[in-house]
This record gives structure tokens, sequence and C-alpha cells, in this order.
């Protein structure tokens, strides 16, 4: 067992383990860590605790201090630096006619490597542009694309919900998600109502999808044939929220009656019908949609 401390550099993002370097440690601490791009400020997320040997794949950097007032004043200072750093990227992108969008730029902690942040439709030769922004700032310059999600985690916003971005806010990974996913939950299969502010499919479709997984399992989809009040029925609507079913005998002067998945034993699960096929058709297109 290895005694660690875990670490975030951003409030959204990933946390890495430590070593302590024999410092008091409370969750919430600011501190300077070695990393591999050199020193960074981190807080800590976990009290100090023990993890499996096997769970630490390299040799552990270590918690140099707890952050001072100086400290802060460097981050401060970078921070005013990245925005200047922005602006003139953003002329010589200009200058060289390069379609990409600039989205951030971050100063690491001693200054010495600059990242500028940029999504494009393609790929993108910057190396002229690496060459200006090397002499302009006399640092290690490092560009880097990344997608249309990353960039609503950068920048945040709030989303159709009216709360700020969930990418933003707490999600250390992007969970895949697919348009599926919104056909089981019985939600519009228009994207305009499915889509995050990203352009791609909402990331909370993911966060109820393991229980309608479950309640699909025991609940008959429509077709199915049921045994409900002691006779053979077909299940012509189900809720698999509530669990409300509406069957209806096999009998042709039979009326349909409301019953609850408790109350009925499956005898076959119903058929794909074509009208299904072509839900499944559209669900396909519109996925490609979204993706694309």
């Amino acid at each position: 067992m290895v005694n660690v401390v875990s670490i975030k550099f951003k409030d959204a993002g990933r946390m890495y383990y430590f070593d302590p370097n024999s410092l008091n440690l409370s969750i919430g601490d600011r501190v300077i860590v070695e990393s591999a791009g050199g020193l960074s400020l981190g807080t800590v997320c976990e009290d100090i605790h023990e993890v499996p040997d096997e769970k630490v794949v390299k040799e552990l950097k270590k918690v140099l201090r707890v952050a001072t007032d100086k400290d802060f004043k460097q981050i401060e200072e970078n921070n005013k630096k990245a925005e200047n750093a922005f602006k003139i990227c953003e002329r010589k992108i200009s200058e060289h006619n390069l379609e990409m969008k600039l989205v951030s730029v971050d100063y690491s902690f001693d200054g010495s490597k600059i990242t500028f942040f940029f999504t494009a439709d393609g790929r993108v030769d910057f190396r002229e542009l690496v060459k200006d922004l090397v002499s302009q700032f006399h640092a290690r310059i490092e560009l880097h694309q990344i997608g249309v999600r990353d960039e609503a985690r950068m920048l945040g916003g709030l989303g159709i919900c009216g709360r700020p971005y969930c990418c933003k806010q707490f999600l250390n990974d992007f969970e895949p998600v697919s348009i599926k996913m919104a056909k089981e939950q019985g939600l519009s299969l228009n994207p305009t109502k499915i889509s995050g502010s990203c352009g791609r499919l909402m990331c909370c479709l993911k966060y109820e999808q393991n229980s309608y997984d479950e309640l699909m399992k025991i609940t008959p989809n429509v077709g199915s044939t049921v045994k409900a009040n002691g006779e053979i029925c077909s299940v012509i609507d189900a809720n698999l929220i509530t669990g409300n079913l509406i069957v209806k005998p096999k009998s042709e002067d039979a009326v349909p009656f409301k019953t609850n998945r408790r109350d009925v034993k499956i005898i076959s699960r119903g058929k794909k019908s074509k009208e299904n096929d072509e839900k499944a058709e559209i669900c396909r297109f519109v996925n490609d949609v979204l993706q694309n």
C-alpha cells in the first residue's frame, strides 16, 4: 500500500495521485506540485489515504508546499499574460489565414510553457504560427486541437435546463451517449431538444439510462402477450416509469383495461413492428447528423 493525496488541477477534471511528502494536507488546500509540465497549482480533493501499489502507474510526483500568497500572485500574473497571449494569437491566426478557432490559453506556473487550445474542422498546418509565437513569447509553445465538448467545458455556460454545464461543474470524463437512450427514455428525437450547446447529444441522457435498462427488463413492451386478470392479453401501451400497462384481451369484443406490470405474467415479448423499424431508422439518421 502507498500513501497518496488526490489532487485536481481544474474544477471539472481528473484527479491525480501525488506523494503528500509528509505535509499535513486537507481537502480544499491549494498546493504546488511537480507535474509532467513543471510546477503546477492544484487543489486537494481527497485526504491522504492508502491505495494498492498497482494503482500507482508511475513514480509519484511530490507535493512541494501549500500555496503561498506569492504563488497566488504569480497565478494572477499568469492569467493576465494568458489574456494578452490570447489576443496576440488570434491576430497571428488571422494573419496566417488559418481556419481554426482559438478557445483558451494556459500558462504553466513558471511561465516556461504556453499551451493554446483550439478547435478546427480538420487538420491545420500551424507550423509557421508556432514559429511566430515562439519569437513573440520566448517560451515553449504547444497547440492542442480539442473537440466541441472540450470547448464547452473550458468556456462554460448555461444549458437548456438553466443550470451551468455539467462538464464544467463535475463531469470528469465524457461518457458515450447515443440516440437510442433518448428513444428508450421516451424523449423527442428532435436534435434541437436532445442536443447540448456543444451540438452533441446531452450528457445527462446517460444519468438515468441504467434505471431505464433495468425497467425495460421487467416491463413488457408494446405487442407483448401477457396474462392479466386470468386472461391472455396483448399490451397496447406501456409506461416504463409507473409500470402501468394498457392491455387488450384476445377476444374481438373485449375492452382494453389498465393494469400494472407487477400484476401480469409475461408470456412472450412483442416483435418489432414496421413502425418500430421506421423509428429505429430515424434514430440512426438523427444519430449520424448529431455525430457529424
